[in-house]
């Protein structure tokens, strides 16, 4: 069974214990379709980031921060009153799926599953913006978070 199948027990694994609260705020990691590098191809970036950020998708949820690097995507997200995380995350792989098909990739784009960390009232939202912000340069793509085209916060002085 192959790891991107949504039968596979980590797939199940991610799900089990998974609550979406209203207003929570919840660290979302989503994976490309078996890793592959998608978003370094920057048509594909490009129209992927107009997807999942669109507000159709979001509904009335809220993208805190977000940075798309080329096999997945790290998303800090508030939700609203109306959805769970999964129907969020899910609308949000679609549209950008959608996207990201109409600028030439064919196949699957995203892994079925996601893996999310709900986070504490007393945590920084900035400091975890920050840390996911700072992931292209931890992964050497760059050398200052403000030089990589992927990425977005609310907050103008993270």
């Amino acid at each position: 069974m192959s790891a991107d199948s949504p039968a596979s027990p980590g797939h199940r694994a991610l799900r089990r214990g998974r609550v979406s609260l209203p207003h929570g705020v919840y660290h979302v990691t989503v994976a490309t379709w078996q890793r592959r590098p998608w978003f370094a191809n920057t048509v594909h970036a490009r129209a992927a980031c107009v997807g999942f950020t669109d507000a159709t998708a979001l509904g009335d949820a809220r993208l805190l921060a977000w940075v798309l690097m080329p096999d997945h995507a790290h998303w800090l997200l508030q939700l609203g009153e109306r959805d769970g995380l999964s129907r969020v995350v899910a609308r949000m792989k679609a549209a950008a799926a959608r996207t990201v098909h109409r600028a030439g990739l064919a196949g699957p784009v995203w892994r079925p599953a996601f893996h999310d960390r709900a986070l504490r009232r007393e945590e920084d939202l900035r400091d975890v913006a920050r840390y996911l912000l700072a992931n292209p340069v931890r992964a050497g793509l760059v050398e200052r978070s403000a030089d990589y085209p992927f990425l977005g916060t609310i907050w103008p002085d993270v």
